[in-house]
């Protein structure tokens, strides 16, 4: 059992009886539970895999799976709070509170057998993200935060690359399943280009974040994404320490976010904006 792993056992052990689980164990929890569910399902055949938006939107068997369990989870838990998922689940909240689900963010990269998926999952509340969790199964690698607490992976703190220079920056993006806004969403990218390090398209927006906040890339922007694909991944990277901002929609692109350093943010939203 390596170190981390063992705090989480202490942890686990030190709470009484009975004691429920503060928001942000449970979130870490749920994650885990739709995690593990993947990845039995990983190396196996394709099951129930459907289109939605496009044929190049996919759905699967195991999307819905983890989904179901979350869901289950977090009604047992918290069953005042409200709910909003990724693949249809959804019910009003009685306490002010909202969680935001993406039970596989990723998918196309799933089914393709690509390590680049996780689980997302946020709790909001009148003030935005609370809490978040950004698990990825296949490196047992969980990314949280809380409001005003700092972002850790796997218990340890993590922070931004805190690069400064636009030619040396990383930029992570994504592009859409719409076949006319990828290629608007290509016109931004030859922007970008000639100006930044490079561009990395991994295909799975909260993991993009959850990288960005732990300085993978130095930066990430994003046109199309839905709340459960960010809600979690943008707390993560203003509780370590990126600026995030929100990308008015245009003529051909529909509405966005941005993270970067404050001295790139700048530069690289006047770029993609």
């Amino acid at each position: 059992m390596d170190r981390c792993r063992g705090a989480r056992a202490d942890r686990a052990r030190r709470r009484p009886q009975g004691d429920p689980l503060n928001d942000l164990e449970l979130a870490e929890r749920a994650a885990r539970l739709g995690g593990d569910l993947l990845l039995e399902r990983f190396h196996g055949p394709l099951k129930e895999v459907h289109s939605k938006s496009t044929v190049t939107d996919l759905v699967s068997e195991a999307d819905t799976a983890s989904e179901a369990a979350i869901k289950r989870l977090l009604a047992d838990e918290r069953p005042d709070d409200g709910l909003l998922a990724e693949e249809g689940s959804a019910h009003d909240s009685a306490s002010g509170r909202r969680w935001v689900v993406d039970p596989l963010d990723g998918t196309v990269n799933y089914l393709y057998r690509l390590p680049a998926w996780c689980v997302s999952i946020a709790l909001e509340d009148e003030q935005g993200s609370a809490v978040a969790v950004v698990h990825d199964p296949l490196r047992d690698e969980t990314f949280t935060a809380e409001r005003g607490a700092g972002a850790r992976l796997n218990g340890e703190r993590i922070q931004v690359s805190g690069e400064d220079r636009p030619e040396r920056a990383l930029i992570a993006t994504g592009f859409s399943y719409s076949a006319d806004l990828r290629a608007a969403q290509a016109e931004v990218v030859t922007r970008v280009l000639p100006v930044f390090r490079d561009i990395r398209r991994a295909g799975a927006a909260a993991l993009d974040l959850a990288w960005a906040a732990a300085g993978r890339v130095d930066a990430f922007y994003e046109r199309g994404v839905k709340p459960w694909d960010i809600a979690a991944g943008t707390l993560l990277c203003q509780a370590a320490g990126l600026e995030v901002r929100e990308l008015e929609p245009t003529d051909s692109l529909p509405r966005g976010v941005i993270a970067a350093p404050p001295a790139l943010i700048g530069e690289l939203f006047e770029l993609v904006s």
